[in-house]
């Protein structure tokens, strides 16, 4: 005899999925630019696709590696790394997880279009050996790959064929295809709607394969750009949860009973970047000739700005300025150079006068005013820095979501940007910010065409070496070159604020990234 559920069961149940169900509405000061989980290396991106896509190699609440689609992996040989897949994982769709699924996007994070190249950039071959084993050979020993591919999402190849979705949303070329509004991943969370720029919706997936530790039954996130009115929305109760928090208004949340403040260090690096390829800028009154390609031009900048104003008015003590292009924390990390070039506008001055420029020139500055804390108001104190030396700053300040696609095509003088090394490892700043570009991956992100041979030999070199003196030597190397030849100017690591009602518990990461599954709502 079948069992028939009555009336009443029936409505009890929906009572007790009603009364279960935990809505997190959570506002951030800029939108993803697109669900397509290549698109863009951007950690707000990156962190929110994460929700719905996954990697071979997770992490877990300490940033240690873990299993994810993935659920061992060893060195077979040197340049061979094997990989066992989970078992009965569906997408989204309900499409089985598969070797071919891993086989295919890797081959669609390296191709054309992909901004997650340097993840891939080492790798000779993926292959299939059955449905659920893969091989990874990289083109040298490179011992900290399952580090490196932390940040590519698996993809349904089914889906992206069906979908027209086989390459990804070139951000630079502005194309967009179905993965851009669209999503099918493996994750805890998966996409039900997605209005750009107004709000995204993500709801639980029932038949997720792992342990959800929160109790989101569905996310509602919205961008709100203003600070001001972030802030309005978290104290009307209109938002649950909003990052950054501005810092003016840090200490009125905290004085909030029914809300709260997590503050903590970030290892994000805010840094300056110069165009030192052209032979003449696009951005500038100076015209046959780059001034950047100048190292006394780029000292000059570097001593003209007062890092310790920018600390104490504008980041307001939240920011600790650096000499390195990675943060406390980062393997490779070197105390010995974390040393700064003293602030000194005289030194600048006659710095600019010996490269020819005694009463300065004009440069045109990007610089988003929606992706970092204080962003625009740090690139506007940098402005009143360099005026003070005769460098009129023409800054253009704008929402990332043309500030990126811009950047990323080298459409640019003079730029700001952050950087969290997504392998918590120096050799990613070294392949993707210092080393010289390639149409392999490297050096995608060194915006500025900053070129040294000895530094992208030592990069080569840090990839494939296992002997962590060894190898933290030459990292040290190559750093050192980079902060004699100015390559950039690194400003500080900024620190993390993120505010909520108080009867929310979540995990606050050190790389700002917010998975949803750690989120309990009492």
């Amino acid at each position: 005899m079948k069992f028939k559920p009555t009336l009443l069961a029936v409505a009890l149940a929906l009572s007790c999925t009603v009364a279960t169900a935990k809505t997190l509405r959570v506002a951030n000061q800029g939108d993803a630019q697109s669900m397509d989980p290549h698109s863009l290396n951007e950690s707000m991106q990156l962190s929110f696709t994460g929700n719905v896509y996954e990697p071979l190699v997770a992490r877990d609440k300490a940033l240690g590696l873990t299993p994810g689609l993935a659920t061992s992996w060893k060195q077979t040989s040197p340049t061979v790394w094997r990989f066992e897949l989970r078992r009965n994982v569906s997408f989204h769709d309900g499409t089985p997880f598969t070797a071919d699924d891993v086989v295919f996007s890797f081959k669609r994070a390296a191709g054309e279009g992909s901004d997650m190249r340097g993840y891939t950039n080492s790798i000779k071959e993926v292959r299939k050996l059955d449905s659920h084993t893969v091989e990874i050979e990289t083109t040298s020993p490179f011992p900290i790959l399952p580090d490196v591919i932390t940040l590519v999402y698996i993809m349904s190849k089914k889906w992206c064929e069906e979908n027209k979705a086989e390459t990804p949303v070139d951000r630079r070329k502005g194309i967009e295809n179905t993965a851009s509004f669209r999503a099918n991943g493996t994750g805890p969370f998966r996409l039900r709607e997605r209005q750009p720029g107004q709000r995204t919706v993500l709801v639980r997936n029932a038949n997720y394969w792992g342990k959800i530790d929160g109790n989101l039954t569905e996310v509602i996130f919205t961008p709100i750009g203003n600070d001001a009115t972030r802030v309005a929305a978290l104290l009307s109760g209109e938002i649950d949860l909003m990052e950054p928090v501005p810092l003016q208004d840090v200490d009125r949340i905290k004085a909030n009973p029914g809300l709260k403040v997590m503050q903590g260090p970030e290892l994000r690096t805010i840094f300056l970047g110069m165009d030192q390829k052209r032979d003449e800028l696009l951005f500038s009154n100076v015209k046959g000739k780059n001034p950047f390609k100048d190292v006394r031009v780029r000292r000059a900048f570097y001593q003209a700005i007062d890092i310790e104003t920018i600390r104490t008015r504008v980041m307001r003590g939240a920011a600790t300025p650096t000499a390195l292009m990675v943060a406390p924390g980062i393997k490779g990390f070197a105390p010995e150079l974390n040393k700064r070039l003293p602030y000194d506008p005289e030194a600048a001055k006659k710095l600019l006068a010996e490269a020819g420029y005694p009463n300065g020139f004009e440069v045109g500055m990007n610089c988003p005013n929606d992706r970092y804390v204080n962003d625009a108001a740090i690139c506007q104190a940098v402005a009143a820095n360099l005026a003070r030396i005769g460098v009129k700053v023409n800054l253009q300040a704008e929402t990332k979501g043309t500030y990126f696609p811009k950047i990323l095509r080298r459409d640019t003088s003079f730029y700001l940007l952050g950087w969290t090394p997504g392998t918590y490892d120096s050799h990613n700043p070294l392949s993707a910010l210092m080393a010289t570009p390639n149409d392999k991956g490297q050096g995608q992100f060194n915006l500025g065409w900053y070129s040294n041979a000895r530094v992208d030999e030592l990069t080569q070199l840090v990839q494939a070496e296992t002997d962590a003196s060894k190898r933290n030597a030459m990292i040290a190397e190559a750093f050192k070159i980079h902060q004699d030849e100015v390559g950039h100017i690194p400003l500080h690591q900024q620190a993390l604020a993120w505010a909520m009602k108080a009867n929310i518990d979540l995990v606050q990461l050190a790389d700002n990234f917010m998975p949803f599954k750690y989120v309990h709502m009492k």
